[in-house]
């Protein structure tokens, strides 16, 4: 049998497999369900969506686009049960202010008001508690959105894991432009807008579960500013944050979306070394490794120069990378051209190698 005729039979197994109707075999709720990959994107849409669907609720974006009263406002919710809950460059609070207010950012929308729950769990150091909620505050009023409304439940000793978060924000959306990465189409550009994998791997070493060291800190930040620096930009045809699932999964997103492929090239993609030595002694794909501070953008071919600079002469954005192009074939499909010559697909994954980074 000739090698093309192999990669055509893989490709219309995965295709075949992905028009079946979604459907949980798992009898009971596994890690995996909330990492972001093929077991999340199942558990959605066969239970969630099924029972709840709705044109609001359907397109499964980072924030849902909603028209009250003749305003255009974006509203997005994340809950956070990262572990450790302080780690080199963050803590829970300010990954659940900047997660939230980033969903809004690359949906488009200026961030505005958020809402905070808290889960403690009994004997959790109040003093850290204190730490949590000052970090949020102070990130909170760097962006400029205002906490207003808010929930605090206690659990008992042992039920909790210390503190849990969850955050809702509001955001005021434009009226005359509309993201979604079900608009990209083949010529256009993937941008991604630094070094991807900081946080995921930073999460993972604070945890002391593994001999290894590295000089790194999270990558967590807003990116409301930088989101609206590239919207400036002519030819902005959808963001989306890289967290859970990384890089890959957000390519992935977008090639089912779109009805398109996704042609990366891997010595493209920013990862600093020390991201990648600890995921190469680990076995995973920094691809596939969150990120809190990072974004990926679909832009028109023609504006990918202009978008680059633009995202370049903002700080966050100095090392923003061009990592790929939008293509008509495989529909679906994102293809890895590799450093050592070759091309493979860049599926989801059914879990996530890095549990509870966010």
């Amino acid at each position: 049998m000739s090698r093309a005729r192999t990669e055509d039979d893989v490709l219309e197994r995965i295709e075949r497999a992905r028009r079946r109707k979604p459907r949980v075999r798992e009898e009971r709720i596994k890690a995996a369900h909330g990492a972001g990959g093929k077991a999340t994107q199942t558990l959605i849409e066969a239970v969630f969506v099924e029972a709840f669907r709705n044109a609001l609720l359907e397109p499964l974006g980072d924030a849902a686009d909603l028209v009250l009263d003749g305003t255009r406002l974006a509203m997005t919710t994340d809950s956070y049960v990262v572990s450790p809950l302080f780690f080199p460059g963050g803590n829970i609070g300010d990954l659940a202010v900047n997660g939230t207010v980033n969903d809004l950012a690359v949906a488009g929308a200026i961030p505005a008001y958020l809402s905070c729950g808290f889960i403690l769990e009994e004997g959790f150091p109040i003093e850290d508690l204190r730490r949590i909620v000052a970090s949020m505050r102070e990130c909170a009023e760097a962006v400029g959105v205002a906490l207003v409304t808010g929930d605090t439940k206690v659990v008992g000793r042992g039920s909790g894991d210390g503190c849990y978060v969850n955050t809702t924000g509001i955001g005021l959306l434009p009226t005359d432009r509309a993201l979604g990465i079900h608009t990209a189409r083949p010529g256009d550009a993937i941008v991604v807008s630094g070094p991807v994998g900081e946080h995921g791997v930073t999460v993972m070493l604070a945890r002391g579960e593994l001999e290894l060291e590295a000089d790194l800190v999270s990558d967590t930040a807003p990116l409301a500013d930088l989101c609206a620096r590239l919207l400036a930009v002519p030819g902005v045809r959808a963001m989306r944050d890289a967290t859970r699932g990384g890089v890959a999964t957000v390519l992935n997103e977008i090639a089912r979306a779109a009805d398109v492929s996704v042609v990366v090239n891997e010595d493209a993609v920013p990862v600093r070394d020390e991201v990648r030595g600890a995921c190469e002694l680990l076995g995973i794909d920094p691809l596939y490794v969150a990120c809190e501070g990072r974004f990926v953008a679909v832009v028109d071919g023609a504006y990918a120069d202009e978008a680059l600079a633009a995202l370049q002469g903002h700080p966050q954005g100095a090392e923003a990378a061009v990592i790929g192009r939008v293509g008509p074939d495989p529909a679906g499909t994102v293809l890895l051209n590799t450093a050592f010559g070759g091309t493979r697909i860049a599926d989801l994954l059914v879990g996530d190698p890095l549990p509870r980074i966010c």
